[in-house]
């Protein structure tokens, strides 16, 4: 029975009210917002993304989101992670018919370049053994996004002439500093 000053009530006292309201608040207080919740959720229903070389923050959250949205097979939420749209729609379709259900499994994405404002990305598909490169920038709005131009579905799954056959295989693994080699 809870403290009461009126004895066989069952009403509440003023402390045991004020415990109440402390408690909801601090659990509504550690409540996450919508985008940090959807990130969380969408952490925890996918493969964690390996990563080889120097991403920034920026980057890496943008390139881990294509991936995530290409395991799901998510062609308007790839589509919004463009800096521009004009090619977007075509693009997220090509990409997530070619390399869709690679991104359900093991995926590493290899980032070249410094990315303070823009990374070269290579993803490896392990167990298709796909290779794409793809292109993570700022945009005009100053937010991270990805560049979707390949409207061809033949460019869209065109693997990269330059990209080593593994991950980490040139260059990426420095953060754009010299190399002492």
């Amino acid at each position: 029975m809870i403290n009461s000053p009126h004895p066989g009530t069952g009403r509440p006292t003023r402390f045991a009210l004020s415990a109440v309201v402390v408690a909801g608040g601090l659990l509504t207080g550690c409540a996450s917002d919508d985008k940090s919740l959807t990130y969380q959720t969408d952490y925890g229903n996918h493969r964690p993304l390996k990563v080889v070389g120097y991403p920034s923050a920026g980057s890496l959250e943008t390139v881990q989101q294509a991936v995530w949205r290409l395991a799901d097979g998510d062609t308007d939420g790839l589509a919004a992670l463009a800096v521009d749209d004009e090619q977007a729609d075509a693009t997220a379709r090509n990409w997530v018919k070619a390399f869709g259900a690679a991104a359900e499994e093991d995926v590493t994405a290899d980032f070249y370049d410094e990315g303070s404002v823009r990374q070269v990305v290579v993803l490896y598909f392990a167990e298709s053994g796909q290779i794409k490169e793809i292109e993570a920038r700022i945009g005009e709005d100053d937010s991270w996004g990805l560049t979707l131009a390949e409207p061809d579905p033949a460019e869209a799954k065109a693997e990269p002439s330059w990209a080593p056959p593994k991950p980490g295989g040139s260059g990426s693994r420095t953060s754009g500093a010299p190399s002492e080699d």
